[in-house]
C-alpha cells in the first residue's frame, strides 16, 4: 500500500467573515494524482494555496510527509512558523498558476535555473545541464535560450511547469493551469502533465478540463461550497455520480 504524503484536517480558511474551507479533510498518497474539480468559488485553489503557504489558514492541518505544514501546534496553541522554515517547507511542493509568471528578461532556461541556483545553491553549470533536462523533457529543447515574449502561451506554460519540477518537490500542484490558453494550446499542456503522471509523480490538479480529470487522475474530489462533497474513482464518479449536485455541476462541464 501506498504511503501517505499529504494529510490535510480540519482544513478551515476566512476572509473576513467569509468562510472559504470549512473543514476540509482529505489525504493524497504516493504517486496518486488527483483531479480536484467543482465551480468557481467552491475553495479549489484556496486549498491549494493553504498547502503551500501562500494563504495562511485558521484552522485544522497540514502534513506533508508527515511534516507540520505552516504552524507549530502544540498545548500553547497554534504559531506560525518562522519565515525560513515556511520557505524550506513551501520548496517541498511544486506550483504551476493560471498565468505563467516567467520572468521576460530571462531566458527559458535562465527561469528554470533560477530557483535551482538561487534556492538549492546550485552552480551555474549544473543548473543549467538540469534546466536543459527538464526544457527537452516538456518539449522545448530548442527554446532554451528564447525569451518568454518569443514563445507561445503553452510553451510558457510548460516553462513554468518545468521550472517548477527541476526544484524536485514531493509534490506537485496544477491551478488551472490551461484556463489562460487559447484551446488549440491546452492539448500540448495536458500532454506534459499525462507523462508526469505516468512517471509517478504525486500530483493535485485543480481543473475545469472533465475529460482530462476523468483520463488522467486516480481519483476524483468535487468540492462545493468550501467542503468535499464527494470522491471516488473518475470512472465511477463521472458516470454514476452519487450527489445531485455532482450530477448538476457534471451536465453544465465540457464532459460528456
Amino acid at each position: 500500500m501506498a504511503k501517505t504524503l499529504l494529510e490535510i484536517k480540519g482544513l478551515r480558511k476566512t476572509y473576513g467573515p467569509v468562510e472559504i474551507l470549512k473543514g476540509v479533510d482529505c489525504t493524497v498518497a504516493e504517486g496518486e494524482v488527483i483531479a480536484i474539480i467543482g465551480s468557481s468559488g467552491s475553495g479549489k485553489t484556496t486549498m491549494l494555496r493553504c498547502i503551500n503557504m501562500l494563504e495562511e489558514f485558521q484552522g485544522g492541518t497540514i502534513r506533508l510527509d508527515g511534516e507540520e505544514i505552516g504552524y507549530h501546534v502544540d498545548g500553547a496553541g497554534r504559531r506560525r512558523k518562522s519565515e525560513k522554515e515556511i520557505a524550506r517547507q513551501r520548496a517541498l511542493t511544486g506550483m504551476a498558476f493560471q498565468q505563467f509568471n516567467l520572468f521576460p528578461h530571462m531566458t527559458a532556461a535562465e527561469n528554470v535555473m533560477l530557483g535551482l541556483v538561487k534556492v538549492k545553491k546550485l552552480g551555474r553549470s549544473e543548473a543549467r545541464s538540469i534546466a536543459e533536462t527538464w526544457l527537452d523533457r516538456v518539449g522545448l529543447a530548442s527554446r532554451a535560450d528564447h525569451y518568454p515574449g518569443q514563445l507561445s502561451g503553452g510553451q510558457q506554460q510548460r516553462v513554468a511547469i518545468a521550472r517548477a519540477i527541476a526544484m524536485s518537490p514531493r509534490l506537485m500542484l496544477f491551478d488551472e493551469v490551461t484556463s489562460a490558453l487559447d484551446p488549440e494550446l491546452v492539448g500540448e499542456v495536458l500532454q506534459v502533465i499525462k507523462g508526469l503522471a505516468a512517471d509517478g509523480m504525486t500530483m493535485l490538479l485543480v481543473t475545469h478540463e472533465m475529460r482530462f480529470a476523468y483520463e488522467v487522475s486516480s481519483r476524483v474530489i468535487f468540492m462545493n461550497q468550501g467542503i468535499i462533497c464527494e470522491e471516488g474513482d473518475p470512472k465511477e464518479m463521472f458516470v454514476r455520480p452519487n450527489t445531485e449536485r455532482l450530477a448538476e455541476f457534471l451536465k453544465t462541464s465540457s464532459f460528456n
